[in-house]
């Protein structure tokens, strides 16, 4: 079989994801087309991308979105926004991508490829980094920090006797605190219409629940919040969550359903209802609607918060991949 690399627009790769006959594997979200977009119109619209689409025959067989600089590529996205990493890539067909990738970005000239951090069973760790080590090139993969997650129970019941003893008691503790405080409702936001109202109180409470938030959002931030929120409620994952307390809103959730994994992308709450552990009681919560809907798996996202673990998350741990072709 005779295999071609062509040099195509980011634009052009929602096509690719839309076409029913195509069969890429879109994972993990952070690589979806409107993901990448969205990061690259916020934060790197000067530079240079070359999404590489690599066919066997007729049929694409994978794709790489690359931001290039010089002899230097990396996947398009940044860890600060992006939690990890991976290329969609025909499931059996991950040798030959990657074989044809390295070849291409070799002719071409390029020297570093930065796969950034990716999860230990992505097909850059399991597939490129092998190929890349096979043909000679340097590869470099070192420890990075941990995306904890839970693989949901058929119950609610079930998942909170999975929960250690301390942690059990703790939330049911808390969660009797709160439905005691008053009239307790909740809402999901899911529609595109409704979307910008929600980014606005979410934004307010993400950046009034900690000072570190608050550093961190700034207006180009803000934009790619903004942005994105509404990129992936177009799409149909985007997922925000508004936990009310006597009809007046005390935690928001930013979440992203996708293959049946929820993602935990961001939260905040009002501070002055602190005191009653709403932020962790909306994230107890969203994990409950999502094993009642029958959700596989409920992802953390990057970072070792206590919270998560308390909540049940088990650790896997990301990794970094650099590759140095010579």
């Amino acid at each position: 079989m005779r295999c071609t690399v062509a040099v195509e627009e980011l634009s052009r790769l929602e096509l690719y994801r839309l076409d029913i006959s195509s069969k890429l594997r879109w994972e993990p979200l952070f690589i979806l087309p409107a993901w990448l977009g969205v990061w690259k119109n916020s934060f790197a619209a000067a530079a240079t991308d070359r999404c590489l689409v690599v066919r066997e025959d007729d049929n694409v067989i994978g794709i790489a979105p690359l931001i290039i600089s010089g002899t230097d590529a990396s996947i398009i996205g940044s860890v600060n926004v992006c939690d990890y990493f991976d290329f969609p890539v025909v499931p059996g067909k991950e040798t030959v991508f990657y074989a044809n990738l390295l070849q291409y970005l070799k002719t071409s000239g390029i020297k570093t490829l930065d796969a950034q951090v990716c999860r230990p069973d992505a097909t850059i760790i399991t597939h490129l980094a092998p190929a890349a080590r096979k043909l000679g090139h340097d590869v470099a993969l070192a420890p990075d920090e941990v995306s904890p997650e839970i693989v949901l129970p058929f119950t609610w019941d079930e998942y909170v006797q999975s929960l250690e003893t301390k942690q059990r008691h703790e939330l049911r503790r808390k969660l009797r605190r709160f439905e005691a405080a008053g009239e307790i409702t909740s809402k999901f936001i899911t529609s595109p219409a409704e979307v910008p109202a929600f980014t606005n109180l979410f934004l307010k409470m993400f950046t009034e629940s900690r000072e570190d938030k608050a550093d961190f959002l700034t207006p180009a931030m803000e934009q790619y919040f903004r942005r994105n929120f509404q990129g992936m409620a177009e799409t149909g994952i985007f997922r925000g969550f508004i936990l009310e307390l006597d009809r007046q809103p005390v935690a928001a959730l930013a979440a992203y359903d996708y293959h049946d994994v929820v993602y935990l992308y961001n939260s905040g709450f009002e501070r002055q209802y602190d005191y009653l552990s709403v932020g962790i009681i909306s994230k107890a919560l969203l994990i409950k609607d999502s094993i009642e809907q029958r959700k596989n798996k409920f992802d953390f996202l990057k970072g070792s918060e206590p919270y998560k673990f308390h909540l049940g998350g088990k650790e896997v741990r990301l990794q970094q991949c650099h590759i140095d072709i010579i």
